[in-house]
């Protein structure tokens, strides 16, 4: 028998909100060849990524200044003004996640983001994540996507089975992963598309 998924499970970078380090660090270093490096060489995607497997910024801030002292002050805001990477509302998926909501859809979400500093864009979008059950923050759980293990973890806290639920995610290892354990999962393009494939499931948005 096919089941009809029921529950929505949304990620958060690059599907709710915009992300990118050049967002704080084009305000700290000029536009050009120094900001540019200073991405792909000092602060880098893999460095960052130790702080959404659940390392703290002290340590791997530490680390790093060590590596590159002359660039001490710049890697010391990472974490403090880490709220300034995150850019604009992704267009249309804030009225979309309010919709599924008034509708009586159960949201959740999965997200790859450090445990230190979720808790300040929680706070800081109460309207937003307040829509939500239950989310599931990759600092916290020491588990980040696409492991298969965050997504069980996932699915156990939420409550569902697998097939009961719709995955949202802008990466392609991420969907795929989901995608093997019988989640319903969708690669994130923009909301237009999106809303279109959550209809063709049944939803009414």
């Amino acid at each position: 028998m096919t089941v009809t998924p029921h529950a929505v499970i949304f990620d958060v970078g690059k599907v709710l909100y915009d992300w990118n380090p050049r967002f704080l660090y084009e305000r700290l270093i000029p536009p050009g060849a120094a900001l540019d490096a200073f991405l792909r060489d000092v602060l880098t995607m893999e460095w960052h990524f130790q702080h959404d497997e659940g390392r703290p910024f002290a340590e791997t801030s530490e680390e790093l200044v060590a590596k590159f002292p002359q660039h001490a002050e710049l890697i010391g805001h990472w974490g403090p003004r880490f709220l300034e990477s995150i850019g604009d509302p992704i267009p249309g998926m804030h009225d979309l996640v309010a919709e599924l909501d008034a509708a009586g859809v159960p949201l959740f979400a999965i997200t790859n983001f450090s445990g230190e500093f979720f808790p300040e864009l929680r706070t800081r979008d109460a309207f937003l994540f307040d829509r939500f059950r239950d989310i599931v923050v990759s600092g916290d759980e020491k588990l980040v996507k696409p492991d298969p293990a965050i997504y069980r973890l996932a699915l156990d806290r939420f409550g569902l089975a697998a097939e009961q639920a719709v995955f949202v995610d802008d990466n392609v290892a991420n969907v795929e992963s989901a995608g093997k354990l019988g989640i319903h999962a969708i690669l994130f393009k923009d909301e237009p598309k999106l809303r279109a494939e959550l209809r063709g499931l049944g939803f009414g948005v």
